[in-house]
């Protein structure tokens, strides 16, 4: 083979396994709850409450899972260490969306549900001796709050 013909085996190789990854990980968009006919809705006012209550653990000031924070405006529109995650305009297009409503991707919920603990020994206990408490398992968002983000997103993430 020669050099060319090499190049351009690899470059069709590349873009099937990133069709066959597209295709793989591509969530299920048509499982959307409807988008809320609420308007005027801001992130300040609707949609940081629902952020504060169930993302902040591991997207706010303190911890910053993949690099996202969802705990001011401007930190949630930056996006993560993947890329932006809301697309002001098109929720069904927001990786955001997609995440929070367990339905679409649920090889990938947001929030997570907890993992088991590790280990078995007394090594992960408190002064007391007693294991600490396992995290209350994780509850998806409700429709309504999936179709008030998408609204707050369709009306431009403001």
């Amino acid at each position: 083979m020669t050099h060319k013909s090499l190049l351009n085996a690899f470059g069709l190789a590349t873009i099937a396994s990133v069709a066959a990854a597209t295709t793989i990980l591509a969530a299920d968009a048509s499982k959307l709850p409807p988008t809320s006919t609420q308007t005027g809705v801001t992130y300040a006012k609707d949609i940081q409450p629902i952020f504060k209550a169930n993302c902040f653990g591991c997207h706010g000031e303190t911890r910053q899972s993949h690099k996202l924070r969802l705990d001011t405006l401007d930190d949630a529109l930056k996006g993560s260490s993947d890329g932006k995650v809301i697309v002001p305009g098109k929720s069904a297009e927001s990786d955001l969306v997609l995440a929070v409503c367990w339905d679409t991707k649920p090889d990938h919920q947001m929030p997570p549900q907890p993992r088991p603990r590790r280990g078995g020994g007394g090594t992960n206990t408190a002064a007391g001796g007693t294991p600490p408490p396992a995290p209350a398992p994780a509850k998806p968002l409700t429709t309504e709050q999936v179709s008030l983000i998408r609204a707050w997103i369709d009306q431009g993430a403001k």
